[in-house]
């Protein structure tokens, strides 16, 4: 596919923030137009550099390394376990998680009392003050584009699928073990070892660009424009 950089107007700043590990969303309408009016020039020029674009059709972009599966990381382990932690604290307080976590909110008011009630499952992620809530949870997740936070309430971003999807999938493994083995109490949610990382997340993460710090965004994003130019020349 020949290329047309110009018609790219926004590959700089696309790149920057999904190179980061940024989900793009309608909440960035830009981008997110660019993105979907280009995707195919965008996905060709990416897939030079090392990088698969995904489309998720609920609405937001992500970057898999196009490599060897890496591993998943503590901010995505930490992402995950909150989820987990979430659609039960929802569920018991007759919220429904979905509805919640799909473009519903919580306040920053609910963290103390939520934190306390999952103590246990937060220090196994080295979290045990408010303060490291927001910090190494809520802040990331910002960061990350799985949410948005305004006045004191974080409002969740469809983003926030990736994890909603592997949370009721091993819910629905649980329920089911639960009534095959009714008798056996089935375990809460904790942070997994290396083995069980691979099965939770079969896809690469952009959560964890350990691989690329070598080479910074502008190198990359340079290297990768040259070599589809000479392709093309």
């Amino acid at each position: 596919m020949h290329l047309d950089l110009s018609e790219l107007s926004q590959l700089a700043p696309i790149f920057r923030e999904l190179f980061k590990g940024y989900h793009v969303s309608r909440r960035d309408p830009e981008l997110y137009a660019q993105l979907s009016n280009f995707q195919d020039q965008y996905r060709t020029l990416f897939k030079a550099l090392g990088f698969e674009l995904v489309c998720d059709t609920r609405g937001f972009y992500y970057f898999v390394p196009d490599m060897a599966a890496a591993a998943v990381n503590k901010t995505a382990q930490r992402l995950a376990l909150f989820t987990f932690i979430l659609v039960e604290h929802l569920a018991d307080q007759g919220r429904d998680p979905i509805a919640v976590l799909d473009g519903g909110s919580l306040g920053r008011d609910e963290l103390p009392s939520l934190l306390e009630k999952y103590r246990d499952l937060f220090i196994q992620a080295e979290v045990q003050t408010v303060d490291e809530l927001e910090e190494k949870i809520m802040r990331r997740m910002t960061q990350l584009g799985f949410a948005g936070e305004e006045n004191g309430v974080y409002r969740f971003l469809p983003p926030m699928h990736r994890f909603l999807d592997v949370c009721l999938s091993v819910q629905q493994d649980r329920d089911l073990a639960a009534s095959v083995h009714s008798v056996l109490p089935l375990p809460a949610p904790v942070l997994i070892d290396e083995e069980a990382e691979a099965r939770l997340l079969e896809t690469d993460d952009p959560l964890d660009l350990s691989e690329f710090e070598e080479e910074s965004e502008e190198e990359a994003l340079a290297r990768a424009i040259a070599e589809e130019q000479e392709s093309d020349a």
